[in-house]
């Protein structure tokens, strides 16, 4: 006799084994999965000079990059696929899906080996966390699916198979994150098979959490003041050609309020369209405004932001 659970159960099952076949194994230490002929997506961090890709089928290919973003922690990989199957990208339906509290399905293929799937459902919408260089990145979905060490890279499916994101990290709380699949995602997952590479504007400065920010503030007698605290200013990088220095604290870039690291993430990414953005600053008890420019040849580098 059928349940509402044995015909879940059923509906999981069938989504697992027509995803299943396209998931690969991405050197020794993460997954992807193949959304085209001869195309595999995976994790940036998943990325090494020697790269190899590992099939259902059983076989192994070498493959070669054809665009990676670190600071998005995104990357496509070209490599013959053969026959192995295809799991199409496309962009989540409707605005916020997933939803908080849909199930949803995590799948890898650990080290190459056997197909690994956890069940679980959307805890977290519009998380942040830090990329491989330290930048944050934004929008991710937080789930409670169990996997097994090396599943990142690997891709999130829903209830009835369609692909709707793909796993980055685990939390320090145990859920993984995942980059969702939006049109945006669509939009970087094709300008990198091109080979072209966002570029990000940067200010080239290490920063205090802002709550370590007041404290700081406190202990020297300042007035207490929503921003974040310049620990450290790389040489010659925007910041130091804009005159920031070390101590200073960030308040708002373009008249958008910086009071966390995600609002500072968001302003900078609107700014770099325009190559130049007005950065307003707390030295001390003095206020002043700053400009920063990213010249067309600014080639990025690793920084906090």
């Amino acid at each position: 006799m059928s349940t509402p659970v044995t015909e879940l159960s059923d509906a999981l099952a069938a989504a697992i084994a027509g995803a299943g076949p396209a998931v690969v194994g991405v050197g020794r230490s993460g997954s992807g999965v193949i959304v085209a002929k001869d195309r595999v997506v995976t994790n940036a961090h998943n990325v090494r000079d020697k790269l190899e890709v590992h099939f259902a089928d059983g076989t192994t290919s070498e493959a070669s990059p054809a665009g990676v973003d670190i600071d998005g922690d995104l990357a496509v990989v070209n490599v013959p696929t053969g026959d192995n199957a295809v799991l199409a990208l496309e962009a989540a339906g409707a605005p916020g899906k997933p939803a908080l509290g849909e199930i949803v399905v995590g799948l890898s293929r650990p080290r190459g080996r056997t197909l690994r799937a956890g069940v679980g459902f959307v805890t977290g919408l519009g998380i942040s966390f830090q990329g491989p260089r330290g930048r944050i990145v934004t929008g991710a979905v937080e789930h409670s699916a169990t996997l097994a060490r090396g599943s990142s890279g690997g891709p999130l499916i829903d209830a009835s198979g369609r692909l709707i994101g793909f796993n980055t990290h685990r939390e320090g709380d145990g859920l993984y994150l995942a980059l969702p699949a939006t049109a945006d995602l669509l939009a970087r997952v094709d300008a990198l098979g091109r080979g072209e590479v966002p570029r990000r504007p940067r200010l080239g400065v290490a920063l205090a959490p802002p709550r370590a920010a007041r404290h700081l503030r406190q202990a020297v007698g300042l007035p207490p003041r929503d921003g974040l605290l310049v620990q450290a200013v790389e040489d010659d990088g925007p910041a130091s050609r804009a005159g920031i220095r070390r101590g200073d604290l960030i308040v708002s870039v373009d008249g958008r309020a910086a009071k966390t690291l995600e609002d500072l993430a968001g302003s900078l990414e609107a700014a770099g369209k325009s190559g130049a953005a007005q950065v307003a600053l707390v030295r001390g008890t003095e206020e002043l405004t700053v400009r920063v420019e990213w010249p067309d040849d600014d080639p990025g580098a690793p920084a906090a932001a």
